[in-house]
C-alpha cells in the first residue's frame, strides 16, 4: 500500500490498452489539428492508484504529459459515446488550463465551444461541439460540428 507521501509514476498509456479511449482521442486530435494545427497531439497517461484496489487514474495530456482536470471515469471505457464525451471533456480541461485559451472556439463567433449531446444536454449520445453563444446574449447556441468531426467544416472567408 502506498503512504500519502509516495508520489505514483506517470506513465503514457500505449495503444490498446483503452481501446475505446483510444479512439475517442484518436478523434479529438483531428478536432485539435484542424483548430491548433500547431499543437502536438494529445495522448492519455496513467498514475497507479494509492488503492491497490483501484483502476488506474488516467488522463489526457498535452504532448509533454502536462494536463489538468480530473481522470477520465473508468465507467465510460466501454461505452463509445460516453467516451467520446468524457475524452472530450478531458480534452478541453486541459487545453483551456495548460494553454490559457478557450478550445474549441467556433469559427463564425469567436465564442468557446462545448460537448453536448444532439439535444444540447450533457451527452448521453455520440457528442457534438456546442457554440455558447447563447451564453454570451449574442446569438443563439448552435451545433458546430460533432466531435472529431471539425475537419469537415469549410470555414467562411
Amino acid at each position: 500500500m502506498a503512504t500519502l507521501l509516495d508520489s505514483p509514476e506517470p506513465r503514457r498509456v500505449s495503444p490498446g490498452e483503452y481501446p475505446v479511449w483510444d479512439r475517442a482521442l484518436a478523434l479529438l486530435n483531428r478536432d485539435l489539428a484542424v483548430t491548433l494545427p500547431a499543437q502536438e497531439p494529445l495522448r492519455l497517461l496513467a498514475l497507479t492508484p494509492c488503492d491497490a484496489n483501484e483502476p488506474e487514474n488516467v488522463y489526457v495530456t498535452l504532448a509533454d504529459d502536462e494536463w489538468h482536470g480530473n481522470c477520465l471515469d473508468p465507467d465510460c471505457a466501454d461505452d463509445p459515446a460516453a467516451a467520446l464525451a468524457e475524452v472530450a471533456d478531458a480534452a478541453q480541461e486541459t487545453i483551456m488550463d495548460r494553454m490559457w485559451q478557450a478550445w474549441p472556439v467556433c469559427a463564425d463567433h469567436g465564442l468557446g465551444m462545448h460537448p453536448r449531446g444532439a439535444d444540447g444536454q450533457l451527452a448521453d449520445e455520440e457528442p457534438y461541439w456546442w457554440c455558447a453563444g447563447e451564453a454570451s446574449g449574442l446569438v443563439p447556441a448552435h451545433v458546430r460540428a460533432a466531435v472529431g468531426a471539425l475537419d469537415t467544416l469549410v470555414t467562411r472567408t
